[in-house]
């Protein structure tokens, strides 16, 4: 340091005002990154629960985290490109104006929308049914797409372009998610993919390095000293079965292969059930939600509620068989859990499917040529996408309240009853665990939810951030108070990366009805941004052609076989080359552990 000082004297002004000004610069931006660690949110609620009760569930909590944060850019986008230019245009702020353009070639029909939107006197249980619903007074608000009837905002002398806008702000929100998912799993991802399943390795591991010294309460150090003795004797349990495996005759095979392709069809069975009754609902909803004679009592709300009642039932249901289910299939420990998991987020994430694939039937069901003007069936869907944001919209609800119900009416009252109550039989019950897994596969469902629900109702990110803050102080509740630590705990470095896994599984899922809308099923001619085209995707090439010709060749040319063939070869030799380098990567792992050993 003495040396350094003496070479800065000896250097011109020019110079050393630069060194002085980068160490200043390095050390006020280390203070700010100091300082901004304590604006982290619910920095100091994680570090207590990781004290208490272990990183397996921190990484829940961290998770639900990053939801929120999510979900909360993902409304700033909405927000900002969407509905800010419609809210600035309707007041006239900044002298703004809309811009209407006539719909072309379109039948009178195909143009009438009625929302039920109250008038006159209303009563007070009508306002909540709507709440619920999202019918009524909700179906005119900014909430839904039938909202943002208009072509484009002229503010001051700018024009704005709100259907390129909607369209480009849905695609930039699915590729934020997608990198941001990604760039969080790469970790998780580099640790499996190097991840040795030599048992010895793995003894080893868990008696020199299994402890976690984030824990500071006693119960958690007690629960942790049986969840490395359960982890010792899960891995001894499976060296004898995969010894057994190996000693096993043909007859064995054939009869336990026999069993597994019996319960698989019994679990298809169960599925197809489930997927026939949310099919056979959401028709029966959506042809009777709109009688008239019961418009405003509480039957017709019900009926509005029955396809997100099957879905949740069926999400509550299918899980309890297929645990039980799969103690017949003589599998290892450490793979049952992960086929039971991997089945109930099928299950979870289909049922979404089929909702959407029975809405769409109605939307499409052009028998009798019920949508031969419009392309669609306009008499029961004016405004389709309105109709399904509501269905998104009402799963939401119906899943947030039932996660604030079970704890009120299920897990509190356990605990009580545990507590206060000897009975052998309540005392057998126990107390409820805080089971990681359920809970990530609960806010994925959710997520999955507003992924889909936010082109169909643009502020449903919103609802997405109110409904995981709100959730995070109700576990964080449930933990300390009635829950205990599951059985089976989890380690923090396997979880986040299983949980971003699900995620990214939701989020492909997710892109699927999306595009299918976009590009497929012919827009609304009587609402929305996209009236004035066939589908949604149309604004994309239409936009293009008011380009300069050089720019239009130029995007017509990357969107051509031409360019696709050679791009795509090329990606696959990247992609190659990165596999190829991991595999090497592996081999050296490998071989430093040979000499560890």
């Amino acid at each position: 340091r003495d040396s350094q000082q003496a070479d800065t004297e000896h250097l011109p002004r020019w110079k050393k005002w630069r060194r002085t000004s980068s160490k200043s610069l390095k050390k006020a931006l280390s203070e700010v990154k100091g300082l901004s660690s304590y604006l982290v949110l619910w920095r100091h609620d994680i570090h207590n629960i990781e004290g208490k009760f272990g990183t397996g569930i921190q990484s829940y909590f961290s998770f639900l985290r990053f939801l929120v944060l999510l979900n909360f850019i993902i409304f700033i986008l909405m927000f900002s490109f969407v509905t800010l230019p419609m809210i600035i245009s309707k007041y006239g702020i900044f002298n703004s104006t809309i811009a209407y353009i006539s719909p072309k070639n379109i039948e009178d029909n195909c143009t009438i929308y009625e929302p039920s939107g109250n008038k006159g006197l209303v009563y007070f249980y009508t306002y909540l049914k709507d709440l619920f619903s999202g019918t009524g007074f909700l179906e005119v608000t900014s909430l839904f797409y039938g909202y943002y009837t208009i072509d484009a905002v002229w503010i001051s002398i700018m024009k704005y372009e709100l259907p390129l806008a909607y369209l480009l702000v849905t695609f930039a929100y699915l590729a934020l998610s997608f990198i941001w998912i990604i760039m969080r799993s790469v970790e998780g991802f580099k640790q499996n993919l190097v991840h040795d399943a030599d048992p010895f390795q793995s003894y080893c591991n868990k008696i020199f390095a299994g402890w976690d010294f984030c824990i500071t309460d006693p119960n958690a150090a007690r629960l942790k000293h049986r969840s490395l003795q359960y982890e010792l004797q899960m891995d001894l349990q499976e060296e004898k079965l995969k010894q057994k495996i190996a000693e096993r005759k043909m007859k064995e095979k054939l009869r336990i292969y026999s069993l597994r392709i019996f319960i698989n069809i019994i679990v298809i069975a169960i599925l197809s059930g489930c997927f026939y009754s949310i099919y056979r609902v959401t028709v029966f909803s959506q042809e009777n939600s709109n009688d008239t004679d019961n418009a405003n009592s509480l039957v017709n709300l019900l009926v509005q509620y029955l396809p997100s009642m099957v879905i949740t039932l069926a999400n509550f249901i299918s899980p309890l068989i297929f645990s039980f289910l799969i103690r017949f299939e003589d599998y290892t420990p450490a793979f049952e859990i992960k086929l039971t998991l991997m089945r109930c987020v099928f299950v979870r994430l289909a049922n979404i499917g089929v909702l959407l694939f029975s809405l769409w039937s109605q939307i499409s069901d052009c028998g009798t040529d019920k949508c031969k003007p419009c392309g669609y069936n306009y008499k029961l869907y004016p405004c389709w996408e309105s109709d399904v944001g509501q269905e998104m919209y009402k799963l939401m609800i119906f899943d947030f309240l039932v996660i604030l119900a079970v704890p009120l009416f299920v897990d509190f009252p356990r605990k009580l009853l545990v507590t206060h109550c000897s009975c052998k039989l309540i005392q057998w019950f126990g107390q409820q665990e805080f089971g990681i897994s359920d809970n990530v596969l609960e806010i994925i469902y959710g997520q999955t939810i507003c992924w889909i629900g936010t082109f169909f109702s643009p502020l449903l990110p919103a609802i997405a951030t109110i409904k995981y803050f709100i959730i995070f102080y109700v576990k964080k509740i449930i933990l300390i108070h009635t829950c205990k630590p599951a059985a089976r705990p989890i380690r923090a470095s396997g979880s986040n990366f299983f949980f971003l896994v699900v995620l990214l599984i939701g989020l492909l899922l997710a892109f699927i009805p999306v595009g299918v809308s976009i590009a497929r099923i012919p827009s609304s001619k009587a609402c929305g941004p996209f009236r004035n085209f066939n589908t949604s995707w149309e604004v994309i090439p239409d936009t293009i052609l008011k380009f300069p010709t050089v720019v239009q060749q130029i995007l017509f040319g990357m969107a051509s076989e031409a360019f696709a063939v050679p791009f795509f070869m090329i990606v696959c030799i990247i992609m190659f080359y990165f596999i190829a380098l991991a595999r090497a990567h592996k081999r050296v792992v490998e071989q430093l552990r040979e000499q560890l050993v």
